[in-house]
Formats: C-alpha cells, sequence, structure tokens
C-alpha cells in the first residue's frame, strides 16, 4: 500500500457583501494510504479522450476535515487536482473517491507586499 501526502481543497459560498457570494477555497495538507490506484481514458465526443482515475484515498482526518466533509472538492495527487467523486467518513479516518481532472476554483495564496 502506498502512502498519501497531498493537500484537498475545500470550497465554501460565503457572502462577500450584501447579494454578492463568492466561493472562498481553503487548502489543508493531509496524509494517509492510497489504498486503490487505477486509471482509464473515457472516451466521448471530443477528439482527445479524458483521464480518469478511479483512486480511493484514505486520510487520518482532523475534525476540520470532518466537519467540512461536504466542501471537499478535489486532492492534489502527483502534480493535477483531482475531482473528489465521494467521501466516506470512518472515524478517525475518511476515505476518499477520486474521479476526473478537477476544473473549478483552486485556492490562491495571499501575494505578500514589499515595504
Amino acid at each position: 500500500m502506498a502512502k498519501f501526502y497531498g493537500t484537498i481543497g475545500f470550497v465554501e459560498t460565503e457572502e462577500a457583501k450584501a447579494g454578492v457570494h463568492e466561493e472562498v477555497v481553503t487548502e489543508k495538507s493531509y496524509t494517509g494510504d492510497i489504498l486503490r490506484s487505477a486509471k482509464r481514458w473515457e472516451d466521448g465526443p471530443k477528439v482527445n479522450s479524458d483521464l480518469m482515475i478511479e483512486n480511493r484515498i484514505s486520510i487520518i482526518a482532523d475534525s476540520f476535515a470532518i466537519d467540512n466533509t461536504p466542501n471537499m472538492r478535489y486532492v492534489t495527487l502527483s502534480g493535477s487536482r483531482w475531482k473528489i467523486s465521494s467521501a466516506e467518513i470512518q472515524r478517525p479516518r475518511i476515505i476518499i473517491s477520486l474521479g476526473g481532472l478537477y476544473n473549478g476554483p483552486v485556492y490562491v495564496a495571499p501575494v505578500e507586499e514589499e515595504v
């Protein structure tokens, strides 16, 4: 069984100002195990097939991950962000199943201004 160390992206919708909502992304690092590692090409009406992974990852969950499981959107694995297709809480772990590449909002680190 391979070990996992990577980030998980949590996406929440917050009201930025009256009537205006925006998606806020938080990334946190987690460790665990890769339970399953499989890849497949999904044919469709496109010229190029989409790569899908069918990995299952078991992370050691903290209270933030357990409380925010519904907000989990992606896992960074092998330099790419992958969509979370399902998450199952099995305390003290969360079992995460992955699918295709994630194309939604991502965490952008704040830029520090020079003085």
